[in-house]
């Protein structure tokens, strides 16, 4: 599944427009991706973990040339660690639960405007009469 797949999924099991799913989708991953940047951990109950961890620089191995050393500097990488109710789900020890998905709240009307008074039509003023000249 792609994030468009995911999209259209998400759109259909809530009745929401794809274009709001879109935009609490790429909010959400803006939120997560920006608190692993500053080191935080995103803990979602049940799903799991995300957090930042530090990679010790390494020697690694050409490997077109297994002779060859390389050196692997230190880097920040992203980890995820599955919650138990995703580990139980996904191995098959339970079932995954049914969607429980809230009505969309309603938008407030707006108040209506006071209706300006109608206006009278004027009568058309009558026309002339030509005169015939003799």
């Amino acid at each position: 599944m792609n994030r468009a797949d995911l999209i259209d999924t998400i759109a259909k099991a809530t009745g929401q427009t794809k274009i709001a799913v879109q935009n609490v989708v790429s909010s959400l991953l803006h939120t997560v991706t920006g608190a692993l940047a500053r080191g935080e951990r995103v803990t979602l109950i049940g799903f799991g973990t995300f957090e930042r961890r530090n990679r010790q620089a390494r020697l690694g191995v050409n490997p077109q040339n297994p002779n060859q050393k390389l050196k692997i500097d230190a880097a920040r990488v992203p980890a995820f660690r599955a919650g138990q109710e995703l580990k139980d789900v996904v191995d098959g020890r339970q079932k995954l639960p049914v969607l429980k998905v809230s009505a969309p709240a309603a938008k407030p009307k707006k108040a209506a405007k006071p209706a300006a008074p109608k206006k009278k039509a004027k009568p058309a003023p009558a026309k002339k009469a030509k005169q015939r000249s003799r």
